[in-house]
């Protein structure tokens, strides 16, 4: 019976993730957005190319496009938050048949399957042909729910790296890199390490293109303006 707790999880993580908030929001912009800039769905090409079209409004629908993909990353895996109660349900079904007592680190593992689901269903979304963003802030959201210091530790890495070099795609490269790394130092489930590194790694293949731009020297940055440009 767990299990199929654990499947009903990633499915409804799956049609959450899918949610196009970056076409949705870039659509009420007129914008195509898979037309536009990298073609990209996610926050990123969504901030640069509608701040490029209509200045500090469009990179407010952004932020605004970031802030959804996170909430979806986070609603997904809400169930980890129970981890931390002593809350317990216990389903009996047919007089004991698929009984399932559900407790403790169970609900983390339910709010794993919810953010792996989400995290597809953004990559890969029902609703726009399977295109889809790179997953990193519907990750994060779910990530931050789960594991929260090593979530804090990787947006420290990317707010770092970001200031430095202003490249979002390296921040968030390095971000995916460490949280996995400090997720395993902090000594957190075995389950959770080992799919926290699967995602990191999922993540960084997503940024593949974005690689070869930065060794091409050629990936797009966003620039800081001076108050007279802005």
């Amino acid at each position: 019976m767990f299990y199929a707790w654990l499947l009903g999880s990633a499915v409804m993580g799956y049609f959450l993730g899918s949610l196009p908030f970056g076409a949705m929001v870039a659509r009420a912009h007129g914008v195509d957005i898979f037309k536009e800039g990298s073609g990209n769905p996610g926050a990123t090409n969504v901030k640069r190319v509608l701040g490029e079209k209509f200045g500090a409004k469009g990179k407010r629908a952004g932020n605004l496009v970031f802030a959804l993909d996170v909430l979806k990353g986070a609603i997904a895996s809400a169930w980890g938050a129970l981890s931390w109660t002593s809350l317990s349900v216990s389903v009996d079904l047919e007089r004991g048949a698929g009984a399932a007592v559900i407790t403790g680190q169970d609900w983390r593992l339910l709010g794993l399957a919810g953010v792996i689901g989400a995290i597809l269903g953004h990559s890969f979304s029902i609703f726009t042909g399977f295109k889809g963003g790179k997953g990193v802030a519907t990750a994060a959201g779910g990530v931050l729910m789960l594991m929260p210091v090593s979530c804090l530790i990787g947006a420290l890495v990317w707010l770092i790296t970001f200031s430095v070099t202003r490249y979002v795609s390296l921040g968030s490269i390095l971000a995916a890199f460490v949280v996995a790394i400090a997720s395993w130092a902090l000594g957190n489930p075995l389950p959770l390490n080992i799919a926290v590194t699967i995602i990191g790694l999922f993540v960084i293949v997503r940024h593949r293109s974005n690689i070869t731009r930065l060794l091409n020297g050629t990936e797009n940055k966003f620039e800081k303006k001076s108050p007279a440009q802005s």
